[in-house]
């Protein structure tokens, strides 16, 4: 019997560590995180982006064109998780679930123009405060021209 009970525990614990691992965002380091695609220094924590990858590792984005720059060439397949700034509340957000607007008036650090909300109802609502914009999802930055908008 201590034998069965001792098996079981062991593959509840096998299964447990089995699961999907969880992905968080790090904190911004002001005077060391660099984008990794422009090598600008993360100044305007509002806009900031990063992505955790599988193996531990993170890569921090000054924006989220760059973000967006560095998945196109690299793919998905190494990245555990991706997170932007919501421009409504500084608050880490998905970027695969996220709502974006873009206006070429909209300012960011490499002049992108396209801001991430969590909700499209937190979107249209800052649109009806600051001005127009064109509603996003994800799928849409993939195509999406990123070259600087003037």
């Amino acid at each position: 019997m201590k034998r069965w009970i001792v098996m079981v525990v062991i593959s509840c614990v096998l299964l447990v560590g089995c699961g999907d691992k969880t992905y968080v965002p790090r904190e911004i380091v002001g005077e060391t995180d660099v984008c990794k695609i422009c090598n600008m220094s993360i100044v305007h924590n509002e806009y900031v982006g990063q992505i955790a990858l599988k193996n531990g590792d993170f890569e921090m984005f000054d924006d989220l064109g760059c973000l967006m720059e560095y998945i196109k060439a690299n793919g998905e397949n190494e990245i555990g998780a991706a997170f932007i700034k919501d421009a409504n509340n500084d608050e880490w957000i998905d970027v695969f679930k996220a709502t974006f607007i873009y206006n070429k008036e909209y300012w960011t650090p490499m002049n992108y123009g396209v801001l991430a909300f969590k909700t499209k109802d937190a979107a249209v609502d800052w649109m009806a405060l600051k001005g127009e914009g064109q509603v996003l999802v994800y799928q849409d930055l993939q195509n999406f021209n990123w070259g600087i908008h003037q």
